[in-house]
């Protein structure tokens, strides 16, 4: 007897939804465990999978399930995400292209009516570069305007969000810079700014490239070294929560209070925090030295030139990481067990960022003993 699909579903994602993978899991597979079954189980299978870190058996599951049906393309960005997280760049890019007209990507999605540049050169004409995602994505990904550059031949207009607009002016690569919804000049070629790996062919071994890339405003690092000249070393800049609305928050944001080791350490700690946990630091733990600076930060300006002053950004992951790691500062990340694709498995380094180190979760939801492995490694930094 077929099963019943949608009652299977009424059950298993609000299992899902609530984090309890193991026994959505145990729901589906019976009815899987021939071999074949309906593809919407299939892929409320992989789901189950893969937030348990089985990513091989969740890789198995999203190449089974293109093949039969390669026009699904919420199931392609999937897989896109399962490639890149392994490292296979060439194919993982290639999926990764069909991250638009998703339920959750439709409001970055750009209509363009000129062709998405594939690479080729195009000298004497112009390629609109334009930024699509979060403020993180930005930074990672500006690095790759001067490969575009230099591989197009072209005119380059860079096109990105207002809040970046500043720090971009201090890179290299474009011909005119426009913010955001500015009307830009006539163009031939555009590419979205994480196309342009697809584009230029990013392999593993291409990174990190030039590092930094990013660098501080001279006015803003000389108002900050004023405002912390005063205060003992070694400094830790600290994020310990992201933006709240993104998708995978749950999994990648702590409080403050978690982080009462740290501040056994005899580190002073610097809040660049903001958003609705900003206000935890009003209560830090006990003995931790903290300092709140997050009413004071205007802009990523002013956090670009705290992370230059910092010997140190600990941090969930977030756009701060990714902007010292562009300014070639060090980053510590606190990541979970399944960390967002561009941190790839098991590593303690990122090919990103030169000076960034990562502290896993051992086991799901576990932050002890990332916390207890970090708070030892700044122990030592702070004796030394």
């Amino acid at each position: 007897m077929s099963p019943d699909i949608h009652a299977i579903e009424r059950e298993v994602r609000p299992l899902l939804a609530a984090g309890h993978f193991e026994q959505a899991e145990a729901i589906v597979q019976p009815h899987l465990a021939s071999g074949s079954g309906p593809l919407a189980l299939w892929k409320l299978l992989a789901t189950a999978l893969r937030a348990q870190g089985r990513i091989a058996e969740t890789r198995a599951i999203q190449e089974m399930l293109v093949e039969h049906a390669p026009g699904d393309l919420p199931t392609r960005f999937d897989l896109s995400e399962t490639l890149l997280l392994l490292g296979e760049f060439e194919r993982g890019w290639r999926e990764y292209r069909y991250r638009y007209s998703l339920a959750h990507t439709t409001r970055i999605e750009r209509k363009v009516q000129r062709p998405r540049w594939d690479g080729r050169p195009m000298p004497g004409k112009t390629l609109l570069i334009h930024d699509e995602q979060g403020y993180g994505d930005t930074f990672q990904f500006m690095r790759l305007v001067p490969w575009a550059k230099a591989k197009s031949g072209a005119r380059i207009v860079l096109e990105i969000n207002a809040e970046t607009l500043t720090l971009a002016r201090r890179t290299t690569g474009f011909d005119e810079l426009l913010a955001r919804g500015t009307l830009p000049p006539a163009f031939d070629m555009h590419c979205e700014m994480m196309s342009l790996p697809m584009a230029l062919g990013l392999k593993l071994d291409d990174l990190p490239g030039p590092v930094p890339y990013l660098s501080a405003d001279p006015v803003r690092l000389e108002r900050w070294r004023r405002r912390l000249a005063d205060l003992p070393r070694p400094l830790v800049a600290l994020v310990w929560a992201g933006r709240p609305t993104h998708f995978n928050d749950a999994n990648r944001s702590m409080n403050l209070a978690q982080l009462a080791g740290l501040g056994q350490t005899g580190a002073r700690f610097l809040s660049i925090q903001k958003g609705p946990a900003a206000i935890q630091a009003a209560c830090p733990p006990e003995r931790m030295s903290l300092l709140s600076l997050s009413d004071e930060i205007e802009d990523f300006e002013d956090t670009a030139a705290i992370l230059c002053i910092a010997d140190l950004l600990i941090s969930v992951d977030s756009a701060p990481v990714h902007l010292a790691g562009a300014l070639g500062r060090p980053v510590w990340v606190m990541l979970p067990k399944v960390p967002d694709w561009r941190w790839m498995l098991e590593r303690t380094d990122t090919p990103w960022y030169p000076q960034t180190r990562l502290f896993r979760q051992d086991a799901r939801g576990d932050w002890t003993s990332v916390l207890a492995r970090m708070a030892n490694e700044l122990a030592q930094l702070v004796a030394r």
